[in-house]
């Protein structure tokens, strides 16, 4: 039986304006709960027979991420998983996620076969920055330090002289400005216009967003602080001013989860993508964790904060891409050299400031600042 579709608009910049993109993504199947259990035995023989490791995104379903944790893969950010996977005996990689973390892995690791268990999961950040597009908007502005989120396409970044992800773009934006480098950035608008107004920098902001994050309301997030004076709220940076404003925590997810265990709360409200709520209820056992709405004034319910593309990962088609050998991920050798150059600059960039952090004793007060540098 063909499997259902639906619509997706995004936001599809051009340039400094921004349009709609239209979109679609596959609707997953829904297994019975014994054809989940004999979904999963079949994948763990699978793993085994292909030397096979599963590295799965935050975002995936709950059950995905159990996989991942059972058979000695990792469930994490996109550029960790990309690090695990690099890092690890295993010869293949099956990477949970959606297309630009298979490209990060294969960028990092492209002596290993990739696969997925859908080419067609994207990312609406992804989808709205074509590389030509983005490409002629450098050319136009080549006084400017090109700095990309990971949530982009290879191509994307090997136009770049910097990639960044949530854990560290603001610290590597903040060392460009005092080095009077201006800054043209993209993809995700609230992210950069967060990380500008922290820093004072220059930055020419590409107009993209998450459609995940962009749904986020601060009317309703208002109101439901009322209704829970108690709980600390997290937000992601990807998610609207207005929404960030409200936050006692603002990073990315990994340092989100660290937030949820560390902080004195029982309760939180929680302004990402719903995926983490599995990984944070692990985490921190016997604490409340509550969506933060994205109903309200203004409403479409584009993704109701679960990525449709992250949805698209399921038991079914993890099986089916272990028993076939499909779904591989192949990046252009001269483009993976270019993208690995602004990605190993970001890593070393890291390295040297956890070991400034470190010598001067402030990661003691905030150890999990950069427990996880490299999050997205």
């Amino acid at each position: 039986m063909e499997q259902a579709i639906k619509s997706v608009e995004y936001d599809r910049p051009q340039g400094l304006t921004c349009g709609i993109g239209q979109a679609w993504a596959k609707v997953p199947d829904t297994p019975s709960r014994e054809e989940k259990r004999a979904l999963k035995e079949r994948i763990r023989a699978l793993l085994v027979r292909e030397k096979a490791v599963l590295v799965a995104h935050y975002y995936v379903d709950a059950e995905l991420q159990e996989l991942a944790d059972e058979t000695g893969g990792c469930v994490a950010d996109s550029l960790e998983m990309a690090r695990f996977g690099r890092d690890h005996a295993a010869q293949t990689l099956v990477v949970a996620g959606v297309r630009f973390m298979g490209e990060t892995a294969k960028i990092l690791s492209p002596e290993k076969r990739v696969l997925m268990p859908d080419l067609d999961a994207t990312c609406s950040l992804d989808l709205g920055c074509p590389a030509d597009e983005f490409s002629a908007f450098c050319d136009a502005h080549p006084d400017r330090t090109v700095v990309v989120y990971a949530n982009t396409s290879a191509a994307v970044k090997a136009r770049a002289d910097w990639m960044v992800t949530s854990s560290i773009g603001l610290e590597i934006v903040a060392d460009l400005h005092a080095r009077g480098e201006k800054i043209l950035w993209a993809p995700d608008r609230h992210l950069g216009s967060y990380i500008q107004k922290k820093t004072d920098a220059d930055m020419l902001l590409w107009q993209g967003s998450c459609l995940v994050h962009d749904e986020f309301k601060g009317i309703e997030l208002d109101l439901l602080r009322a209704e829970y004076p108690d709980a600390k709220i997290l937000v992601h940076p990807e998610s609207p001013e207005g929404v960030v404003a409200l936050a006692d925590v603002v990073g990315s997810t990994t340092q989100l989860i660290d937030a949820a265990v560390k902080l004195d709360a029982k309760r939180f409200i929680v302004a990402t993508d719903l995926g983490i709520l599995h990984k944070m209820r692990l985490a921190a056992p016997g604490k409340e964790f509550i969506e933060a709405p994205t109903a309200g004034n203004s409403a479409s319910c584009k993704s109701c904060a679960h990525c449709p593309w992250m949805a698209m990962n399921g038991l079914t088609n993890l099986a089916a891409v272990l028993e076939r050998g499909n779904n591989e991920i192949f990046v252009d050798r001269a483009i993976g050299e270019r993208a690995r150059v602004p990605i190993d600059r970001m890593l070393d960039f890291a390295a040297r400031h956890k070991k400034r952090v470190q010598a001067s004793g402030d990661l003691a007060k905030d150890g999990s600042l950069f427990s996880n540098v490299g999050a997205a």
